[in-house]
């Protein structure tokens, strides 16, 4: 892509991040109305179609308001990473016609693939993907993860030791190249947005706000049919592992199903597993992301001084 700006010194697109439940979506719609614009997801749960309520993605009727791209497009099937996001994105941009892209989301490393790239990991073949399964069925993440240490040392350094997902994918990796991972972090491919004019916002709310605002999110989510959503979800039988199977909620909800534990057991197990990823969120964008993000509070952002 070319640099990109606009003329009358407005910016090439709106990057719009922050903590679940902190306002991002009405923000991007209300500023995609007023420079006919377009609101792109920028949330690795929200490209599912099998998850609108529970991953709060816009109803239809907003969905109808502004146009929307990259919602819902994915099968919950699949193991969508954020190469895929990356090569989505940079289509779409080509498809818009003048229109301002504004970018919302939660999910960091997809807003630093669109300025900074992306790293191509190898694939891995089924049988070892089966075997790393397999030899791990039964084990704990933590066992998991001193197994990696073992292997790439540097790879388990980076990761938390309870992130499963992760942890196997990095011996999956490891015993399918006899690389460690990190040494794939090399020549990233571009991101799409590279070069490109940007506003970049973060929404950063009263934490004792958000935290309420989380609270009681979560249980509107499952007043609008979340239960249900999980009920299909699990009734698939998918991998537990994909991304999908871990979203906010899900663990819970399916243990709820399963009998296991009550509603409200459920419940609260959500609410709390979202309060620690919107913390975790604070903290991955103060440290990990570059510069030239405004960070506002969610009132302020609100004023007509934005754009």
């Amino acid at each position: 892509m070319p640099d990109r700006e606009e003329a009358g010194g407005r910016p090439a697109a709106i990057l719009i991040a922050g903590p679940t439940a902190s306002g991002k979506s009405a923000l991007a719609a209300r500023l995609a109305r007023r420079h006919e614009g377009v609101v792109i997801n920028t949330d690795s749960m929200q490209v599912y179609a099998d998850l609108r309520r529970l991953t709060a993605r816009p109803d239809p009727d907003e969905e109808a308001r502004v146009p929307h791209r990259l919602y819902g497009h994915v099968d919950g099937a699949v193991n969508y990473s954020v190469g895929h996001f990356s090569r989505d994105a940079a289509a779409l941009l080509g498809t818009l016609g003048g229109r301002l892209p504004v970018f919302v989301g939660g999910t960091g490393l997809y807003f630093r693939a669109l300025e900074q790239g992306f790293s191509e990991l190898p694939p891995v073949p089924e049988p070892v993907r089966a075997q790393v399964r397999t030899e791990a069925e039964g084990r704990p993440t933590a066992a998991l993860h001193a197994e990696l240490a073992r292997h790439d040392p540097e790879g388990a350094a980076r990761l938390r030791p309870s992130d499963r997902m992760r942890v196997m994918r990095a011996l999956e990796i490891f015993l399918a190249t006899g690389r460690p991972i990190a040494s794939f972090y090399g020549d990233p491919v571009p991101g799409p947005l590279a070069g490109w004019t940007l506003d970049k916002i973060f929404l950063a709310p009263d934490r004792a706000v958000l935290r309420a605002r989380i609270d009681t999110r979560f249980r509107a989510m499952i007043a609008a049919g979340a239960l249900d959503e999980v009920a299909r979800l699990r009734a698939r039988n998918l991998d537990p592992l994909l991304p999908v199977m871990r979203a906010h909620g899900v663990p819970g909800l399916i243990a709820h199903l399963d009998g296991a534990i009550d509603l409200e057991a459920a419940i609260t197990r959500g609410q709390a597993d979202t309060r620690a990823y919107a913390k975790r969120q604070f903290t991955w964008f103060r440290h990990q992301m570059g510069t030239g993000w405004r960070w506002l509070d969610p009132e302020a952002a609100a004023g007509d001084a934005l754009l």
